[in-house]
């Protein structure tokens, strides 16, 4: 959770900027889009704000997200790492040296946790606002009495069967509102203040109306303003706005500290009131409009905005009013030409911000999914679940004879995930292809560091460091190489995601670059058949590198690899091959815990599934 919170802040960045995108949008499209369109643009950002809290792999942008996210958690390079401890030794695997170093986040967990403390403290708050603010509307509604009047009764059937409402939508009046709200989503009620029905319900009262509407009131339709108050309730229930009223609660109390989307919300209840507006106005005649105006502006000097949160109703702030009489003012009917440009304009801001969406991805794991052809291929799913016990993981092999696939778990398989020591392989092809090391001399001298592992503190080849998984003698690969070169490589062979944005002596290891369990297998099968267009010299070097274990009939040739974050175990590594004299099988093996997925415990799990096969 601490990790969650700072990919979360992260992601109210893009949120503040969605929210920039969309008000730039309406402003710039005021003259084309509908007021009700503009409305339900603002459903798209409640919509988006739900993302962070699915996990889920997003295609296009997460490589962006991935970038911002691993300098903000700034994976140290081999300089700070806070210890050093061997996850294996060959008393496990008498020919396997899984030697690993732990990494250390420098975003302390303490202070994810704070954020955490204060974001969800700040959540209790807002909750009890909202309860204080349901508790009086809740009192509200307790003293109110069912209607009484017949005559608005009437009226407000004959506004309901207008409007095609089927549904008994019971009213009540109430002193104790200053503005007409209707409240509830499944059960919803509409309540009219008190002295707005004895305004409208004295006939002596008719004169004093008439002067301040300036005749909107007339004597044959004293009951007017309440009937246009009666269709912009019931408007508001015809597009569900006591719903949008609750997500919009929720949406305020989990943003809460979020001025952008503060401001989101407010623009969207004045967008909302407007399409409610024009909504009425399409029921009346073009000669009923400024009734409709100068009522509002009537009932602004005595209304006031209600002030609960799961209710929706006439009134607003008096900046509101001013919009809203300006809308009325200046409101027709839209033409088709109109309407189809207003659609084409929805239709591309949705898919603008529909692209926003992979970068608040805050919940996923740190891993993209790979897209794989699967469907193309002869694939086997395998139970192997008693293997991995506790872990969750994968298993692929690929049988070259039978050109037959065998996986297990096959969404595991497809999630890129550090590669750690396994990268070494390839790593060590680029510095043979570069010239770094040759096959005949790839002596690197051993600069006198002290490390926790005696194997390491000695001169090194390329079979010593590979065995021994001596990270320094590859991190000097790397220096000479540059990053530049390694990029180059790395797009050349099609390395899981292709990004080294860390580190340059650290990105392999539980950092930038990502490869998947079955991205290992094939391009391990591609580097054994040497498809990746190197030197079959530099191919063959790396090969006895990583020979394991040869009989007179079969070789296991391999690499393991630990990622180890503060001194846990979290993602471990086994890839390679079995070769024989009639055939190959690629392999990897995936294994992930809270602590003990060590690559030492991926190559028991792959000898285990490999005798069980009888491959090995």
């Amino acid at each position: 959770m601490a990790d969650f919170m700072l990919r979360f802040l992260i992601c109210n960045l893009f949120i503040s900027i969605i929210v920039g995108v969309l008000l730039i949008s309406k402003y710039l499209l005021r003259n084309i889009l509908s007021s009700r369109m503009q409305y339900h643009l603002w459903f798209l950002l409640l919509g988006l704000l739900t993302v962070p809290f699915i996990p889920f792999q997003p295609a296009e942008f997460s490589r962006l997200l991935s970038r911002i996210v691993s300098h903000t958690l700034a994976l140290p390079d081999t300089g700070s790492i806070l210890n050093q401890e061997v996850i294996a030794s060959a008393q496990n695997v008498n020919w396997l040296n899984d030697f690993t170093i732990s990494v250390s986040r420098r975003t302390s967990p303490i202070t994810g946790n704070i954020l955490l403390g204060i974001w969800l403290a700040g959540i209790l708050f807002m909750i009890l606002l909202t309860v204080k603010s349901a508790r009086c509307l809740r009192s509200i509604k307790k003293s109110a009495l069912p209607l009484q009047n017949q005559e608005i009764l009437r009226l407000y059937n004959d506004c309901l069967n207008e409007l095609h409402i089927t549904k008994k939508i019971p009213i009540y009046s109430t002193a104790f509102l200053k503005s007409p709200v209707i409240s509830g989503f499944l059960r919803p009620r509409i309540y009219l203040p008190l002295h707005l029905i004895s305004d409208y319900s004295e006939p002596d009262t008719e004169s004093a109306c008439k002067a301040a509407c300036h005749s909107c009131l007339r004597e044959t339709d004293r009951l007017r303003p309440i009937r246009y108050m009666l269709f912009h309730e019931l408007q508001h229930y015809k597009h569900k706005d006591p719903f949008i009223s609750y997500v919009m609660t929720i949406a305020g109390a989990v943003y809460w500290f979020n001025p952008m989307l503060w401001l989101a919300l407010r623009e969207m209840r004045n967008d909302r009131e407007v399409a409610c507006d024009t909504s009425v106005l399409k029921l009346l005649t073009p000669d009923s409009y400024t009734d409709y105006g100068n009522t509002l502006i009537y009932f602004a000097q005595k209304l006031s905005h209600p002030g609960f949160p799961f209710a929706a109703g006439l009134s607003g702030s008096m900046t509101q009013m001013k919009r809203r009489i300006l809308n009325i003012a200046l409101y027709e009917k839209p033409n088709r030409r109109k309407q189809l440009a207003g659609m084409a304009s929805f239709l591309m801001i949705t898919v603008l911000l529909l692209g926003f969406t992979p970068l608040l991805s805050a919940n996923a794991t740190e891993a993209d999914s790979v897209k794989w052809a699967a469907t193309q291929k002869n694939i086997s799913d395998i139970d192997l679940s008693s293997h991995f016990k506790e872990y969750k993981g994968s298993f692929v092999l690929y049988d070259m004879d039978k050109d037959a696939w065998s996986i297990y778990n096959m969404e595991h398989a497809s999630l890129r995930v550090s590669p750690n020591s396994t990268y070494k392989i390839y790593d060590a092809l680029f510095g043979l292809e570069a010239g770094v090391i040759t096959p005949e001399d790839s002596f690197m001298e051993w600069s006198g560091e002290h490390y926790s592992f005696q194997e390491w503190n000695t001169d090194q080849t390329l079979p010593s460091a590979m065995q021994s998984s001596v990270n320094w003698y590859f991190q000097k690969i790397d220096e000479q190489l540059g990053a530049s070169a390694i990029d180059h490589y790395i797009h050349k062979i099609g390395y899981g995601n292709e990004n080294i944005d860390d580190s340059l002596s650290s990105y392999w290891m539980e950092s930038s670059l990502k490869i998947s369990t079955i991205e290992q297998v094939e391009l391990l099968q591609k580097f054994y058949e040497n498809s990746l267009g190197f030197n079959t010299e530099n191919i063959d070097a790396v090969k006895d590198s990583i020979l394991l274990y040869s009989s007179g009939s079969k070789s296991l040739y391999g690499k393991t690899g630990t990622g180890c974050i503060d001194g846990r175990n979290i993602n471990g590594w086994f890839v390679g091959y079995v070769e024989s004299s009639d055939n190959t099988w690629f392999f990897a093996v995936n294994i992930a815990a809270v602590d003990d997925a060590a690559g030492s415990n991926a190559a028991k799990i792959v000898m285990a599934i490999l005798s069980e096969m009888n491959i090995f």
